[in-house]
């Protein structure tokens, strides 16, 4: 049994906990919070054993095993560090930092300590995903071409809302435009060059930004991301001998379908759904941890890190800086 504690009592860890009694080998045997008060409301609605009003204490729990950061962003950084620092292996949500400076930090720190270390980039621990990347290592779709991808969501523009808070590490780019920029990464790598445009707030976030990734291959990613609307939400992934094309959600547990020239009908792939999707990441942290693992190969470190540094280019060209920098 992997015995899991939860830092941080948002929308996203709730989620995370439900997910994870689907699963038979975890539980989550504690929850931590900045105050008594939220850890408790978020253990009693979601009956975790142990509530405490403080990370500290959280990751000083003898019977946690892995530590799942689900702060704000602008918290990953040092939230992570904590928990390494305690001994615990840590599982943190995306985006992993603020910062590509930042990644590489927690990096060096797990690998100096031996600690396993993993963004949560739930999207490739996906059914749907697991299917695609087959797909793609078998060579069906050729050269890859193009990769394009979007991500909008039409967010509240209330300026207490967190993705309208500079100091939050808010705007699309970090919070949404992270789904298509990995995926980009996980097709192509990591991009020789980018090109940006994005349009800011009055409060300084990214309201919306696009990037064209260039490749020493020829090949080219577009990827778009907006608080402003929401837009179709789906991926393609383009070959020379075929095409992916993955439904709305595309991140989410969703089908997709596989199309050649030579065939006048698509070949469906539909996956069943069962819970939000979160868990399959954490019976990947749980296979790993049992194997003594430090990392994932589907989620590398240093992959983590490339992607961190590619969205430091893109603020860097549309001109969306952090106080915390």
């Amino acid at each position: 049994m992997i015995r899991w504690g939860i830092m941080g009592t948002g929308g996203i860890a709730a989620s995370f906990a439900r997910d994870l009694q689907l699963v038979d080998d975890a539980e989550v045997v504690a929850v931590g919070s900045r105050s008594d008060e939220s850890a408790s409301g978020f253990a009693g609605r979601l009956g975790v054993p142990r509530a405490y009003g403080s990370y500290e204490k959280l990751v000083d729990d003898p019977d946690v095993d892995v530590v799942y950061v689900a702060t704000p962003q602008t918290a990953h950084a040092a939230n992570v560090r904590l928990a390494l620092e305690a001994g615990k292996p840590v599982l943190c949500e995306k985006p992993f930092t603020v910062t590509g400076a930042e990644a590489r930090d927690l990096v060096a720190l797990a690998r100096e300590r031996g600690l396993f270390l993993m963004e949560a980039m739930w999207t490739r621990f996906l059914p749907h995903f697991r299917r695609i990347d087959q797909l793609l290592r078998s060579g069906v779709l050729g050269e890859i071409t193009t990769v394009v991808a979007d991500h909008g969501q039409a967010i509240p523009a209330d300026a207490a809302h967190r993705l309208q808070r500079l100091d939050l590490g808010g705007g699309a780019l970090l919070d949404l435009g992270i789904y298509p920029v990995s995926l980009t990464s996980y097709v192509l790598g990591r991009p020789d060059g980018v090109s940006a445009a994005g349009t800011l707030t009055p409060a300084g976030v990214d309201a919306q930004t696009s990037a064209v990734f260039t490749y020493a291959s020829g090949a080219h990613a577009v990827v778009t991301t907006t608080l402003r609307a929401r837009t179709a939400n789906r991926a393609v992934i383009t070959g020379t001998q075929a095409r992916l094309e993955i439904d709305d959600v595309w991140y989410a547990p969703t089908s997709f379908s596989l199309l050649r020239p030579t065939s006048s009908q698509p070949e469906r792939f539909e996956q069943p759904r069962v819970g939000g999707g979160l868990r399959h990441q954490a019976v990947e942290v749980g296979r790993l941890l049992r194997e003594g693992a430090t990392e994932s190969d589907v989620m590398p470190l240093d992959e983590t890190v490339a992607i961190m540094e590619t969205l430091d280019e893109i603020r860097r060209q549309i001109g969306l800086h952090f106080p915390t920098e």
